[in-house]
């Protein structure tokens, strides 16, 4: 049985991950911050199925121990502090944990476990003030926030502990992607539990930033399967993970309202506080090498995703507040 260790277990796609890797019969494994209050919401339906161990990305002394008990045969690195917004606000902790605690996590591998595979989840933030669209694996990075400069300095340690080591390393440089499991933070969930609470009479505006910042999103159930696919090949690489399709923030707005019936306009407002102080225009990604070298594509369209989030914050929302059912 092989045996995968996931950081960032409790997060949205480490809970993809791990029913990917339980469908596939893996052992698996999470790294957990300890908190007063455990945030395993995500996973509570897996909490049977998987092991949950005590770490933190800024103990190195706690991933080699981790590692040297486990012996995992992979290692998906998902954990980081990734809320753009909140890397302004604490530019060195996002440095620590974004950034250093990817080299953390190379050197517990290296130590420990060297023969293991190793996933670093870059982002396409990290191409940024785009040089060139689409992004592809080529394309020089611009980083315009403390976490996507953070998300480069990982990206570059991994190829040179693959380089430096011979480690099987590779980084999924990953365009956005959303599923209902989105941390509420998230513009694509503010917008989809905003919906919810406007439609059942909870709130009355939506308070939003930039509504012409274009991205290209898919579903994070799909996603994780490239992650997989990346750590099951017979030498290691990066891959540009996307859909190939770009959409703005007004377009997710307009899909998201009109599925519950409602006009975006009448309730999005914009708010300057919500402007980024170096703005990411434009994320398109060139997953053709996904596609022809990993056998990877997309399956659920952007309307499917938008219209997904909006049921399933509709769902939470309804016994408590509703009648059980969507009206038209």
């Amino acid at each position: 049985m092989a045996v995968a260790l996931i950081t960032g277990i409790t997060g949205q796609d480490g809970s993809y991950l791990a029913e990917l890797l339980l469908a596939k019969g893996y052992q698996v494994h999470g790294i957990v911050r300890r908190t007063s209050s455990p945030n395993l919401e995500r996973i509570e339906h897996l909490q049977d199925q998987i092991q949950l161990h005590d770490g933190d990305l800024l103990d190195l002394c706690s991933l080699q121990q981790l590692l040297a008990a486990i012996q995992p045969d992979e290692v998906y690195n998902l954990a980081a502090q990734s809320f753009v917004a909140t890397s302004w606000q604490q530019p060195v902790l996002t440095a620590e944990v974004t950034g250093l605690g990817v080299l953390r996590m190379l050197e517990a591998v290296r130590r420990t476990k060297p023969d293991a595979r190793f996933y670093q989840a870059s982002s396409s933030e990290m191409f940024g003030k785009v040089l060139e669209t689409p992004q592809r694996e080529t394309t020089p990075f611009y980083p315009r926030s403390p976490y996507s400069v953070a998300k480069v300095y990982g990206h570059h340690l991994t190829i040179n502990y693959r380089e430096s080591y011979g480690m099987y390393a590779c980084s999924g440089i990953l365009f956005n992607h959303e599923s209902p499991r989105r941390g509420i933070e998230f513009v694509t969930r503010k917008i989809t539990a905003a919906v919810a609470r406007i439609k059942l009479g909870l709130q009355h505006e939506l308070k939003l930033g930039n509504l012409d910042a274009q991205r290209d999103w898919g579903y994070a159930g799909d996603y994780v399967e490239a992650m997989w696919l990346m750590l099951q090949q017979d030498e290691p690489d990066d891959f540009v993970i996307g859909t190939g399709e770009t959409h703005s923030v007004r377009e997710f707005c307009e899909i998201a309202f009109s599925h519950a019936g409602l006009s975006y306009e009448q309730y999005v407002s914009i708010d300057p506080k919500f402007f980024r102080p170096a703005e990411v225009d434009l994320l398109l990604g060139d997953c053709r090498k996904a596609r022809e070298k990993l056998g990877w594509a997309p399956r659920m369209s952007f309307r499917d995703l938008v219209c997904t989030m909006v049921d399933a914050d509709l769902q939470r929302l309804l016994p408590a507040h509703g009648n059980g059912r969507l009206a038209a």
